[in-house]
């Protein structure tokens, strides 16, 4: 009950958010939302502030600070030491994707792709889209599971998706 109530504030808060958010980047819009706090963190440390604020598009899909927290005790510690940086920049664009997509594109590819549509990350590493009734799924290549908590919030250069699970990659 506790995660509902916080997943329910969190979509409030990003929904207020994303009615200013067309005039504000990516980054300035995690900025402004007290639910991406670790991720912006993260962002700062591993010095990808100024890419996730270029032009884009980007399509970023933004573990909730709940999804940091439920890494094994230590490793969001261990990420954002200065020797990690590599390995950080390396999850965290993991979670972006070139080009905007909103949730309804992704459900129609998801759709027209018989149930799945693989997408390509920053990073180099594939992510898998899916639906579990009406929520948008991403499978990892380590084959965990995140869901879309919150979809669409809207950025002057791309969209984000808030989501239950930090994803990994190989």
């Amino acid at each position: 009950m506790k995660i509902l109530k916080i997943t329910l504030l969190s979509a409030t808060a990003l929904f207020v958010s994303s009615i200013f958010a067309q005039s504000k980047t990516i980054v300035e819009v995690a900025v402004a939302n007290e639910n991406f706090t670790t991720l912006v963190t993260a962002v700062t440390v591993a010095d990808l502030v100024d890419t996730l604020s270029s032009e884009g598009p980007f399509t970023v899909f933004a573990p909730v600070n709940s999804a940091f927290e439920a890494l094994p005790a230590g490793t969001v510690e261990t990420l954002l030491a200065p020797e990690s940086k590599n390995a950080l920049s390396g999850l965290l664009t993991y979670h972006v994707v070139a080009g905007k997509y909103m949730a309804a594109d992704v459900i129609k590819a998801i759709k027209e792709n018989k149930g799945s549509f693989p997408v390509k990350t920053v990073q180099g590493g594939m992510i898998t889209l899916s639906l579990n009734g009406d929520n948008v799924m991403l499978k990892d290549e380590k084959g965990n599971m995140a869901t879309v908590v919150i979809a669409d919030v809207a950025a002057s250069n791309g969209v984000i998706h808030a989501i239950d699970t930090v994803v990994m990659p190989k």
